[in-house]
C-alpha cells in the first residue's frame, strides 16, 4: 500500500470521496496539500510509539570525544574517566533507542549461574555484573546529550557498544498491513480538523483517535508475535563455556 492510497484510506474514514493522486509533490488538492504536511508525522510518530520489528536496526558505534572526561579533566588533569566511560556518534534516522548492549551480546538478557562468591575468573566486561540463577532483563545505562554542534551523542559505560534502535522508514511495502492500518486512522484523526473544520472537527478527531489506539494495540500484539529472545547470558566468556 503506497502512502498515496493510505492518504485516501485515511480521507475515506472521514467521509471525504477526494482522491489524492500524488503528495510527493502534491497533486493541488487542498487533501493532497494537507496529507503531504500531516503524512511524515504520522508515520514517524508511529514508529517512535514501538519497537516494530521491520523498523528496528543493530548498529556498531563509533567513538567520538568524551565531554565527561573532558570536563573531568578540566578540574582535574590527571583524571581518566568521566561521569561516562565512553561516548559514541549516533547513526542517522534515530527515532527511538531500544538498547545498548555489547557489539558481541545477542540482546540485553544477563545471567551466571553459579555460586553468589564468585572469586575467581575473568573480571567481567562491558560494565555487566552476572547475577546467580536465570538471566534477567539488565538494560544497560546511557544518556543521550547534545553537542556544541548539534549533533546527538550517545555516553555509556559499555565497550564496543552496538545500538538496537527503531529507524525511520520510508518504504511503505516494509508496513504490516496492521500497522498501515493504525497508521490510516492517526492520519485522519490529523486531518479531521482542517477537512471539517469547527465541532465536528474535534468530534471526528476523538473518534479516529480512538479507533487508532485500537488498531495500534493490535498491530503491537502481532509485531510481538513475529520474534522470540532466546535468553542466554550476554557476555562472550561465559557463552563459551
Amino acid at each position: 500500500m503506497s502512502e498515496v492510497t493510505i492518504c485516501n484510506l485515511a480521507l475515506s474514514h472521514l467521509g471525504d470521496t477526494a482522491t489524492v493522486a500524488s503528495i510527493s509533490p502534491p497533486d493541488g488538492s487542498v487533501q493532497a496539500n494537507l496529507c503531504a504536511r500531516f503524512y511524515p508525522v504520522a508515520r514517524n510518530s508511529m514508529l517512535e510509539m514501538s519497537p516494530w520489528g521491520f523498523a528496528t536496526r543493530r548498529a556498531a558505534l563509533a567513538l567520538v570525544t568524551n565531554p565527561t572526561l573532558t570536563i573531568a579533566q578540566a578540574v582535574d588533569p590527571n583524571a581518566e574517566r568521566g561521569t561516562w566511560k565512553y561516548a559514541y556518534a549516533l547513526p542517522n534516522a534515530v527515532v527511538n533507542i531500544l538498547g545498548v548492549l555489547p557489539a558481541d551480546a545477542p540482546d540485553d538478557y544477563e545471567g551466571w549461574i553459579g555460586p553468589a562468591d564468585r572469586t575467581s575468573g575473568p573480571p567481567y566486561p562491558q560494565g555487566y555484573l552476572p547475577v546467580p540463577g536465570a538471566p534477567s532483563y539488565t538494560p544497560q545505562p546511557y544518556s543521550i546529550e547534545i553537542q556544541a554542534d548539534g549533533t546527538q551523542i550517545l555516553l555509556t559505560n559499555v565497550c564496543d557498544a552496538a545500538l538496537r534502535y527503531t529507524t525511520i522508514i520510508t518504504d511503505t511495502s516494509k508496513f504490516s498491513p496492521l500497522f498501515t492500518l493504525a497508521l490510516s486512522y492517526l492520519l485522519a484523526s490529523m486531518l479531521a480538523g482542517p477537512i471539517l473544520k469547527g465541532d465536528a472537527g474535534i468530534a471526528a478527531a476523538e473518534q479516529q483517535l480512538g479507533l487508532f489506539k485500537a488498531f495500534k494495540g493490535q498491530a503491537e500484539a502481532s509485531d510481538a508475535n513475529q520474534r522470540k529472545t532466546n535468553v542466554q547470558p550476554a557476555v562472550s566468556w561465559i557463552r563459551g563455556r
